[in-house]
């Protein structure tokens, strides 16, 4: 026998019903969980025929949420922390120096010093087994929430993160976005106007990418343009292989370029304005008494101590 309550307590269908009350917007909703709006259409009404009511009213273009909807809200949040503390309880009475701990690193981050910390764990730990994921921005937070990895790795702040209650942050690194171009620059020029920025053709990340949303924001504040681009890349290392083959210009981040400058033939400048932002980990409140995540904290601050992240940029080793 199949009971409706399948339908309801399906954790897809219960995530995306929280995430459309964050935004109240199913365009938004959609795009931050990165499916089709009619996708998350579905999955609310497969709740709303499972409790036989309907959990969003409308007036105009503004969704509110209807009786059912803030009982279903309640029991959807109850059952998620349920789960969670559930899970984080079970790992807090394991060892210090046994057990899994997962990372999901943003794609369009420099991660080779985190990698060489990892090595240098694994030396210490050799019975804690890391697993370093990289992920787009959507799933890093769908894996956060649903308690899929411990640690996330991602640049700061973000808006796509509505309610920070459930998380903590570690900064890594304050970074900020560098502009690479073609042009003769003199030597003493270290910066660019947002103005100046904009002649020349770009090559980018994807819209949805940190880099191009911040840029976005500052451009628009400044009220200059946001260049256009004439290619999209997921990657650094092929937005930097396009703009060299090229006329095109782009703009990373300084971390990836301080790791890899000997090997871009391109003049890296500042924006002026700066555009800065920090890289952090990210994680669930609970997650530093699992004593497994609390060792990897204390040893990546001795890492740290040893020598600085920014000095760890200036030598790392490339494959």
């Amino acid at each position: 026998m199949k009971f409706k309550s399948d339908a309801v307590l399906s954790a897809k269908s219960l995530r995306y019903f929280l995430q459309l009350i964050d935004n109240m917007s199913y365009t938004q909703a959609s795009q931050i969980l990165g499916i089709t709006q009619p996708a998350l259409t579905q999955q609310i009404k497969k709740i709303e025929r499972a409790v036989g009511a309907p959990l969003f009213g409308q007036i105009g273009k503004k969704l509110y949420l209807t009786d059912a909807g803030i009982k279903m809200q309640e029991t959807a949040k109850e059952l998620f922390n349920t789960v969670n503390n559930a899970v984080d309880q079970i790992q807090k009475d394991t060892n210090s120096e046994t057990g899994n701990i997962s990372i999901g690193v943003l794609s369009s981050i420099e991660y080779q010093v985190i990698e060489d910390f990892i090595i240098e764990f694994n030396d210490l730990f050799p019975e804690i087994t890391i697993s370093l994921n990289m992920l787009t921005r959507n799933e890093i937070l769908e894996r956060l929430e649903n308690n899929h990895i411990d640690l996330a790795i991602m640049h700061l702040p973000d808006e796509s993160i509505k309610n920070w209650k459930p998380y903590k942050v570690k900064q890594i690194y304050m970074d900020e976005v560098l502009y690479l171009t073609h042009d003769d620059v003199p030597k003493n020029k270290k910066s660019i106007s947002l103005e100046d920025a904009n002649k020349n053709p770009w090559v980018s990340y994807p819209v949805e990418f940190y880099v191009p949303q911040i840029l976005t924001q500052v451009f628009k504040d400044n009220r200059v343009d946001l260049p256009e681009s004439n290619a999209l890349f997921t990657s650094p290392y092929q937005l930097i292989r396009f703009a060299e083959k090229t006329n095109s210009d782009t703009a990373i981040t300084e971390s990836f370029y301080r790791a890899h400058k000997d090997q871009i033939d391109l003049t890296a400048l500042h924006f002026d304005p700066r555009v800065r932002f920090d890289m952090s980990f990210i994680y669930r409140r609970e997650k530093e008494n699992i004593p497994r995540i609390n060792n990897f904290f204390e040893h990546w601050d001795k890492f740290l101590a040893k020598e600085s992240y920014s000095s760890r940029l200036e030598h790392v080793e490339t494959i």
